[in-house]
């Protein structure tokens, strides 16, 4: 599949760097570079890794840049996506020092944060690779960072959950716990039903299970998705045999206490799609730097 950094990902990318700009200038702009750098000194600076990983956010970056001066050259030297090795460019700018010394934080903190969720996705896709098992980010993200990190994390090879509560139903147990407080029983099976009647049609409808009597239970109504939420492995190897006999055209997701050493033995056990948080609230940034070729 081809990898769009498209309207939403501008929209958001372009208000996110006017903000970042503006916390990081104040009032008075670069006090350092003002007061050091000469306003007609020219140079040329690569941004380059300093440990192997996957980058993403070229664009963005590049829009740090423009903002701060439209007439500074930019040039990537792979796309996003692409895995670079520690020592190797990913992009070439050129223009005023000044220019490029202001904006080289704020590039960097746009880059080494994405590339760093898009290197984490792609260790947990690697460790799967063989199986027919996605890997989905979750709504687990940084405010107001949701599109560029959901598109950091289709840069490295995973799947995209729901954007947000407007475009899937998912029946937690919260949701049962207040939709059961009325007087009259009522089952799993249920909220799925009700949550489809008053869905509109093409939503997918997922439903929460911690055990194996509740996914026997919803399966008769047929969700789109049930996520098995903290079982073990034989435990969800169950669970996709009862699946297969009973409602085959069900996806089933795992979800909780996913680790890259686990990840694999989770996806032998014939689930569709694994669920990790930690793609977008735990990666570790990607360690990139600005490094000087001429001035």
């Amino acid at each position: 599949m081809t990898l769009e950094f498209g309207i939403r990902e501008r929209h958001e990318a372009d208000r996110l760097v006017a903000l970042a700009l503006m916390e990081d200038l104040g009032d008075l702009g670069d006090l350092t570079t003002q007061a050091l750098i000469p306003g007609g000194q020219d140079s040329v600076i690569e941004i380059a890794a300093r440990e192997e990983g996957v980058v993403a956010g070229l664009p963005v970056a590049e829009t740090v840049l423009k903002n701060v001066d439209d007439s500074a050259s930019w040039t990537s030297l792979c796309e996003d996506g692409s895995k670079v090795q520690s020592g190797q460019a990913v992009a070439r700018v050129s223009g005023r020092l000044a220019s490029l010394l202001t904006a080289e934080r704020t590039c960097l903190n746009f880059l080494t944060h994405l590339s760093g969720v898009t290197t984490l996705t792609r260790r947990f896709v690697d460790a799967v690779s063989g199986s027919d098992c996605a890997i989905l980010d979750t709504r687990k993200t940084i405010p107001g960072w949701r599109h560029l990190q959901k598109y950091a994390v289709r840069a490295g090879g995973g799947t995209n959950h729901r954007i947000g509560l407007f475009d899937g139903v998912l029946i937690k147990d919260n949701h049962i716990a207040g939709w059961e407080s009325g007087s009259r029983e009522r089952s799993l099976a249920d909220a799925v039903l009700s949550a489809r009647e008053n869905t509109p049609p093409g939503i997918p409808i997922q439903v929460e299970v911690d055990s194996l009597e509740q996914l026997k239970a919803v399966l008769s109504a047929s969700p789109d998705m049930i996520l098995l939420d903290n079982m073990d492995c034989p435990t969800m190897a169950e669970a996709v045999s009862i699946r297969d006999e009973l409602a085959a055209s069900v996806q089933l997701e795992a979800s909780g206490n996913m680790s890259l050493e686990r990840v694999a033995d989770v996806a032998r056990t014939g689930v569709d799609r694994i669920s990790i948080g930690a793609l977008t609230h735990s990666a570790p940034s990607l360690d990139l730097g600005f490094d000087f070729m001429s001035t």
